[in-house]
């Protein structure tokens, strides 16, 4: 499914792997944060950490009756606080999101699925 933005030139349709991947693109960038995690891990139980290349797995768009949600299932640095790290990578994807595609998110949700020692 894909999110229509009008403009005066025409339409734009932004999928939602794009999404995914600008999200998870962004919430890299926050200090504290080792990488992402996969979504299917969550019913294992393990954290299999996701390199670059696989930057929108970790992230989950969603669209319910109250708005868009998007889910980033995140591994955390270890000696960090928890959510400090967490409410960076949220404003920093609200943010990026507005700033690039002008999209509102209305919930972010993190679910921090462990916690590594830094290389």
């Amino acid at each position: 499914m894909s999110i229509e933005l009008v403009t005066e030139k025409g339409k734009v349709y932004v999928t939602d792997e794009v999404i995914a991947v600008i999200c998870g693109s962004a919430a890299l960038e926050c200090y504290g944060l080792v990488g992402m995690a996969s979504r299917k891990q969550v019913r294992d139980g393990i954290a299999e950490l996701l390199g670059r290349e696989n930057l929108g797995r970790g992230v989950e768009v969603r669209r319910e009756a109250d708005g868009l949600h998007i889910d980033l299932h995140i591994v955390v640095m270890y000696g960090t606080k928890i959510s400090e790290v967490a409410n960076n990578v949220q404003s920093r994807v609200k943010y990026v999101l507005n700033e690039i595609i002008g999209l509102q998110v209305d919930f972010i949700h993190i679910i921090v699925q462990g916690v590594r020692v830094s290389r």
